[in-house]
């Protein structure tokens, strides 16, 4: 399994309608409504917003796709085929479409939708899939910067900060690294 590490971005014209694609890391539904708005709220006058995801969740991969009022099959699921082909999981693709007045026919819209999503993959960085957990730990002030350190080793990332009579760490790092960090600071 492969992820993206840092997104992609391709823009095209066919026949005069304007493709814009974005491939993003997404690890959970929420992320994937707030990429799609974000790239809705970017392009208001646009006529179509297509996207696929993949997302691995403790109950199994989930994969959905929506083709935006474009005929059925034309627009989410050629974006999809693309991230099955490649093994992404965690990753959204949105495909948006500015209509350029003439008609692409169904085969020229799976063609240009699936095509624009490849090239946002293409300049996509990706990397493999590693399972990642969520710890809370409470650390000694003097130790948050060891901390902060030793978790960039393992691939973590810190994401919230709690100052108290400890400073209260969440961070997401590679599960297989969980233990050996905990035993260390916990």
């Amino acid at each position: 399994m492969q992820r993206i590490l840092q997104p992609g971005l391709a823009d095209q014209t066919i026949n005069k309608s304007r493709f814009i694609a974005l491939a993003e890391y997404c690890d959970d539904e929420r992320a994937i409504g707030a990429m799609l708005r974000r790239m809705a709220t970017e392009h208001a006058h646009a006529h179509h917003l297509a996207y696929a995801f993949r997302v691995k969740t403790p109950q199994g991969l989930v994969q959905r796709f929506h083709d935006a009022g474009e005929p059925s099959g034309t627009a989410g699921k050629p974006i999809l085929q693309h991230l099955e082909g490649r093994d992404l999981v965690n990753v959204c693709v949105g495909v948006i479409r500015y209509y350029g007045g003439i008609n692409l026919g169904t085969g020229g819209l799976a063609r240009a939708y699936g095509n624009t999503a490849k090239m946002a993959l293409d300049a996509a960085k990706v990397g493999p899939y590693v399972e990642m957990q969520r710890i809370r730990i409470a650390l000694d002030y003097a130790k948050l910067d060891y901390f902060t350190r030793e978790l960039g080793k393992v691939g973590g990332q810190l994401l919230d900060k709690q100052f108290g009579e400890h400073v209260t760490v969440i961070a997401t790092l590679p599960a297989d690294a969980v233990e050996g960090l905990v035993k260390r600071f916990g």
